[in-house]
């Protein structure tokens, strides 16, 4: 199997999936999401990221709005896609419901997490959440200006270690750290920086031994479905989306080999 992680220029997005999600896909090398809790800033990012190239829509059958929008870079074309803020990806809205199904299913080549410096014990819940997903996640350390306002500090360094993705100190609305946050997601996205986000590992023997068998059963009825572990483990948290979604088989729908939708 090919380690997409040391392939380098080698995107991991899936493609189909994000097609279905509502997704333009024509002309994209690499796909961006950007995550966060409300008021941390991170439409300003978007909209530094992205400039005029932008638009708006509704997610498919949601009333929620997605923005999304591009950027070049380094001759390479970045689709952008500002999920909805929220505080949490267990589902207990349509607005985490959205965010964790695009982290989830789409796999964006890289997911930019937006947190307020100020706030930052609050905001790493969702971070730590979206890294039990993917590792290839950048977070943005936005309001860096407000922090020092409050005589807050924040090594950023140690932040970096302790999470195990790199951390991009940045004031958007003076565009400050918006260079060195484009140069990390194409560092991200081409894997020439490679992820190695810490998780909870504490888990007990028997819930492991849970997780891997519903895995099995969860392979064998839904082929080609990413992030089985996760998944498996959503349900047996009681997560309702999700149970509804096996029952469906609308699950089925975001598994690799059940999508045939061509590209746009």
């Amino acid at each position: 199997m090919k380690d997409l992680h040391n392939c380098e220029n080698c995107p991991v997005h899936h493609t189909e999936n994000l097609i279905r999600l509502g997704i333009a896909m024509d002309r994209v090398d690499y796909v961006v999401a950007l995550a966060g809790n409300p008021n941390t800033g991170k439409s300003t990012v978007f909209n530094n990221l992205t400039g005029l190239r932008q638009h708006t829509g509704n997610w498919p059958g949601k009333t929620v709005t997605r923005a999304e929008g591009g950027f070049s870079y380094n001759d390479k074309r970045y689709k952008v896609v500002d999920l909805p803020g929220t505080y949490s990806l267990l589902s207990t809205s349509t607005d985490e419901e959205v965010a964790r199904d695009f982290i989830l299913f789409g796999q964006p080549d890289v997911t930019v997490i937006v947190v307020d410096a100020t706030r930052l014990e609050r905001n790493l819940n969702l971070a730590l959440q979206i890294l039990e997903i993917t590792d290839r996640a950048v977070l943005c350390l936005n309001l860096m200006d407000e922090a020092r306002r409050h005589q807050i500090e924040v090594d950023s360094r140690a932040l970096s270690r302790e999470l195990g993705i790199p951390v991009v100190p940045a004031e958007a609305r003076q565009k400050v750290g918006m260079d060195k946050l484009l140069a990390t997601i194409e560092e991200v996205a081409t894997g020439s920086y490679v992820c190695k986000p810490h998780r909870v590992r504490n888990r007990s023997r028997s819930l492991n031994h849970a997780i891997e068998q519903l895995s099995k059963k969860l392979s064998e009825q839904f082929p080609g479905l990413p992030n089985l572990s996760w998944v498996a483990l959503r349900l047996l948290e009681g997560d309702q989306s999700i149970i509804e979604a096996v029952q469906s088989g609308d699950l089925g729908k975001l598994g690799a080999g059940l999508l045939m939708a061509p590209a746009q």
